[in-house]
């Protein structure tokens, strides 16, 4: 029997970049939210969010059921800190089953095996040459992919013509945004 895939667009959700100012301390930060920030390509759970390292002193943030709270939340506990919803401009794709990391190896060009790439695992990177931010959410081999809402539509054409050539069906629930 065929691997499957279940592949959704998350919807009510909150999405923000949190980047620290100069001679902002990430301690300092992390202690306003009482977690250690993640120094490099990780996430990690904070108070009903997840905070994802882009880079030097930039998160992404984002936590579902919060689409019009997060990026205020996220200010006030977090004075001279630079906090920007990008809620409307992402579209978060939620992938989910056993060939689910099967589908991300044929458009990522990185290494996503479960001994390197696992919870709490992210990366900026290329899909299918559209940028994206990947990061796994469970042990389940569940998956986050973010990508601009603009380019939404070619990275869902790339996923369902992968799934077809794997002979995994796919899946989708949720509307399309």
């Amino acid at each position: 029997m065929a691997d499957t895939l279940q592949i959704s667009e998350c919807q009510n959700f909150g999405f923000a970049t949190v980047m620290s100012r100069k001679n902002a301390d990430v301690a300092a930060i992390g202690g306003a939210l009482q977690v250690n920030m993640p120094a490099g390509p990780t996430c990690v759970a904070v108070q009903g969010a997840v905070l994802i390292g882009t880079g030097p002193g930039n998160w992404l943030a984002f936590a579902e059921g919060k689409a019009l709270t997060l990026a205020d939340e996220l200010t006030l506990r977090l004075p001279g800190v630079s906090v920007s919803d990008q809620s409307g401009g992402y579209v978060i794709f939620r992938i989910a089953g056993p060939a689910a990391r099967r589908l991300l190896q044929r458009g990522a060009f990185i290494d996503l095996d479960p001994s390197t790439f696992n919870v709490g695992s992210a990366a900026t990177t290329v899909m299918a040459h559209i940028g994206v931010v990947i990061w796994q959410i469970d042990d389940a081999e569940t998956f986050h992919v973010a990508v601009f809402r603009s380019l939404a539509g070619s990275l869902r054409d790339f996923m369902q013509s992968a799934s077809q050539s794997m002979n995994a069906p796919f899946g989708t629930t949720a509307a399309r945004g």
